[in-house]
């Protein structure tokens, strides 16, 4: 096989707007194109305008006669036609837009999630590897009851930079979605955002069980030309939802076996694979007995929401979370019963997290939380949470068990490992003091 070229996978089909442009120019294209985003001409590069961009300014009662320069857009990476996907896998995973350029530096076109899972051969996913399988790892999305008001729901799209929500009945059955295309419309259209979500939800929900495959999945994205499906279990109770870019990382893994069996024809893009392969090759990013994300995977995630915290110019806050007496149970109860502790107030864990939090086994009885969007004292008061919920768990011969919990806000200048030494600190103190406490420091 050969890998494609960006210029190969790249929308030819999108709009464009000059920077001296307003917003409301720009919003108008993207309803009349029923387009998520605009790529935005400037004299130094490009920028891309996307939806929850509209309702940010919105919200910010923003005019929508400003122009299109004054609002600061960052922007975007840029690609030429000619490099290979490979280089796009590796901007992907810190950018959700790359521009491509033709020779003359002009734009030739524009890469996303979309146009890398159109170009994946479903027969190089694990057949094997069902969607139950991903959501082991414990991750949640954000549904609501219909009754919810249209505002509250845009504002957490918008905080937590959601790009759909779903909407339950009273018995977690998925009955509707609103996605981020809809919320042009609303905007635009200036809809009455104190009425509850049923009255703008798009119902019925399409929707596949969680013992659809991989393979399965993907084809059914590419089929339906969606961005998202949304999973359930055998009695139709919601479970989560998978996203094209998830779908692309769960194959990264396939990607170093067909780099190593088809050595010969990628000898074109040798030294991107060399690079590449050594880093898919350590990508076992789930502990084993926990199911949660290893230490290495969660150094990998703390780099890239960094990123994000610092282009959002938002707040993040780092938990670290220590087993009071671990090794008394250990001793006392044997290592089977210290392991179903660890799983259990594992599960503790994710029952009281968000559904954006990160968490990881850091080793032992040591666990990691990343809490995006956090300040120190929002983070402290999940971290006081999280103790009370496992001190109130009763947990097989163990009886109680209580944990100690050492928080920091994350700086802008921080490494993982200078945010993992306060909050470390922190752990420290609150073990010295007593255990069964939160202490936090700055």
């Amino acid at each position: 096989m050969k890998f494609p070229n960006i210029g190969e996978i790249a929308t030819h089909q999108i709009i464009s707007v000059s920077i001296n442009d307003t917003l409301s120019y720009a919003i108008e294209q993207m309803m009349q194109s029923e387009h998520r985003s605009i790529v935005i001409i400037r004299e130094d590069g490009f920028s891309v305008l996307n939806v929850f961009d509209v309702i940010n300014f919105k919200n910010k009662q923003y005019d929508l006669e400003i122009p299109l320069s004054d609002l600061h857009l960052a922007k975007v990476p840029v690609l030429k036609k000619e490099q290979n996907i490979l280089d796009a896998l590796e901007q992907i995973e810190s950018a959700e837009f790359i521009c491509v350029i033709d020779e003359t530096n002009s734009l030739y076109g524009l890469v996303t999630h979309s146009d890398i899972t159109a170009n994946m051969d479903p027969d190089i996913l694990m057949e094997s590897y069902k969607l139950e399988d991903f959501f082991k790892i414990g991750k949640k999305v954000k549904t609501v009851t219909p009754d919810t008001s249209t505002s509250d729901v845009l504002k957490d799209m918008v905080k937590l930079a959601y790009d759909n929500i779903i909407i339950v009945d009273e018995s977690a059955q998925p009955i509707g979605i609103l996605t981020t295309k809809n919320i042009i419309s609303l905007v635009k259209l200036h809809k009455d955002l104190t009425l509850s979500i049923r009255d703008y939800m798009i119902s019925p929900v399409e929707t596949l069980t969680q013992s659809t495959s991989i393979k399965d999945a993907l084809a059914y994205i590419k089929t339906k030309h969606y961005k998202r499906a949304v999973i359930v279990d055998n009695e139709g109770i919601f479970v989560g939802v998978i996203s094209q870019s998830e779908l692309i990382s769960l194959t990264y893994s396939n990607w170093v076996t067909l780099m190593h069996q088809h050595e010969e024809e990628l000898a074109e893009v040798n030294t991107l694979l060399q690079k590449k392969t050594q880093k898919y090759e350590k990508l076992a990013s789930t502990d084993v007995l926990t199911g949660l994300y290893n230490r290495y995977k969660f150094s990998e995630l703390f780099l890239f929401e960094h990123q994000l915290m610092l282009r959002q110019n938002s707040k993040m806050s780092l938990l670290m979370l220590d087993i009071d007496f671990f090794k008394h149970v250990n001793d006392t109860y044997g290592h089977d019963v210290g392991d179903k502790v660890l799983v259990e107030v594992s599960n503790s864990i994710l029952q009281t997290l968000r559904n954006v939090d990160i968490i990881g086994r850091w080793g032992g009885e040591e666990f990691v939380m990343l809490v995006p969007t956090a300040d120190l004292t929002m983070a402290t008061g999940l971290a006081n949470n999280i103790r009370t919920t496992i001190a109130k768990k009763k947990i097989d011969i163990a009886k109680q068990v209580t944990v100690s919990i050492g928080v920091t806000q994350v700086q802008e200048d921080d490494t993982l490992q200078s945010a993992l030494k306060r909050a470390d600190n922190a752990l420290y103190i609150a073990k010295e003091s007593g255990r069964n406490k939160v202490v936090s420091q700055k």
